[in-house]
Order: C-alpha cells, then structure tokens, then sequence
C-alpha cells in the first residue's frame, strides 16, 4: 500500500467564519492556500463563511501535480461549492491566477451557484513564445523553471512548488482552452483586480476575459503596487477591503445589519 505524499507545512485547506455568504476561494497553479488565508481571514472578519481547499497534485511535492488534471481541480473546487451552497444563502467564488480561471469554469458550468466573481490575475492564455513548446517538453522533462512566488513586497513568500510541473501546464493550457470557450455563459457580476507589472500572467488575459464574458456588471481595479501573487503583496489590503466592499453592494444578504438607534 503506498503511502500518502506528507503535505507541505502551511499548505492546508482552511474553513472559517460562519455567516449567510458564503466566500469560496481557489489558490492558483504550483500555489496552496496559504497564499489566500490573509483574504480568507479578513472575509471572515467581515462576516463571511470562507472556505480554501487544496487543489489535488498542491501541497505536496511537484511531481504530484503531475499526475493531476483539469477535471481532478475543477471537481475538488466544484465539490467545495456543493458543501458551501447546502449552507449558505449565497455564495461568491474568488480566485487567484488559475484559482480565478477555475472560478470562471465554475460559473460557466453551474451559473445559479455562483452570485458572484472576484478574481485576482486570473490566467485564460500566455503570449510567451516557447509556450508552444510545452507539450514537447512535457515529455522530455517532468519539471521547468518555477513560477511562485512573484511578490513585490519585501519579506513576503508564497507557499508554492520549487519546480514547475510540465505535465501539468500541459493541463492548465487545456483549461485556458475550455474556459475562454464558455466564457460568454458567465453571467455573474464580476471583480478583476489586475497587477500592472505581473511576471508570470501578461495582461492579455483580462483583456481576453473581459472582452468574453456575458456579465453586464464588470469592474477592473488596477494594482500599481503589486507583482502576480496580489493577495500576498502591497496591495493586498486594498484587494481585502475592496472586495468585502464589492460584494455587500451585489448580494443582498452580505450587506450587514442596520445599526438600533
């Protein structure tokens, strides 16, 4: 019988807080929730029930996400939502990089559980020339050069994979190539916040999205401040406050209490 890979110290799903909307948050590619648990911690604060899975094939070692896919992280996201929806009222999906492009997936494919989007950098393609070359790559070598960690704040580290899995971004183009295909079924209103120097997702991404999506009500916010991984960087406080914000203005029953006299 083999044993399970030990998991990555930090590296954990976490639930908390209890409160009618739900807040589902998705880490992105090589990531885990500890790059989510400070949003996660604020939502919380804010009255929100929040839950982070960990993606399968993260959190481990990198090898793993190779014998991972697309369908194996869409189910563990979707299966999230189910438990969520049997509890709360409503429920918002948040997503960092592929986290936001699996959020994407999940209002494409089951748009009444979605209330509503807010996505951090997400990823839906790369103009990078030896992208190309990936599936040639993939089955030359099981590892490339890694992509975590792109913060711009001094002393802060993401939790993410020393290597990048190439068998896996092999998968993560397959879900760039699904999800830019269904975008038009997005109907939920919707929250990009964009880093405008990112080094691992060029801008083509949101402009693709934004261009797609079947949502009426959009907001872009541009991060001046901040590298890919937002939610771990200088402008993470204005990514905090501004989605409790944003989302107590779209769903009614995350607005708080009016104050007794």
């Amino acid at each position: 019988m083999m044993q399970a890979t030990p998991g990555m110290p930090g590296a954990e799903p976490f639930s908390l807080g209890e409160g009618p909307v739900g807040v589902l948050l998705c880490h992105g590619f090589t990531g885990t929730p500890q790059g989510m648990r400070p949003w996660g911690e604020h939502l919380a604060a804010a009255g929100f029930t929040v839950r982070c899975p960990l993606l399968p094939g993260h959190g481990t070692r990198w090898q793993d996400a190779n014998a991972s896919s697309e369908d194996d992280w869409y189910g563990a996201l979707s299966a999230a939502l189910d438990e969520m929806t049997a509890h709360c009222s409503a429920v918002v999906v948040a997503g960092l990089s592929m986290g936001g492009t699996l959020a994407l997936q999940l209002a494409e494919r089951r748009p009444d559980d979605v209330a509503a989007l807010v996505l951090v950098n997400p990823s839906l393609l790369t103009e990078r020339r030896d992208a190309k070359l990936l599936p040639v790559l993939a089955r030359l070598t099981p590892a490339w050069a890694p992509i975590g960690s792109d913060i711009k704040k001094p002393g802060s580290t993401e939790l993410a994979y020393p290597r990048l899995p190439t068998r896996a971004a092999v998968a993560l183009r397959r879900l760039w190539t699904a999800v830019r295909a269904d975008l038009g079924r997005v109907q939920a209103p919707l929250l990009v916040f964009r880093s405008t120097e990112d080094h691992v997702v060029e801008p083509a991404s949101v402009r693709v999205l934004l261009a797609g999506v079947g949502s009426s009500d959009v907001t872009e916010v541009l991060l001046h401040d901040s590298y890919h991984v937002a939610t771990l960087d200088n402008d993470a406080p204005a990514i905090f406050a501004g989605s409790v914000d944003w989302i107590r203005d779209r769903v009614p029953a995350a607005a708080p209490a009016p104050e007794v006299p």
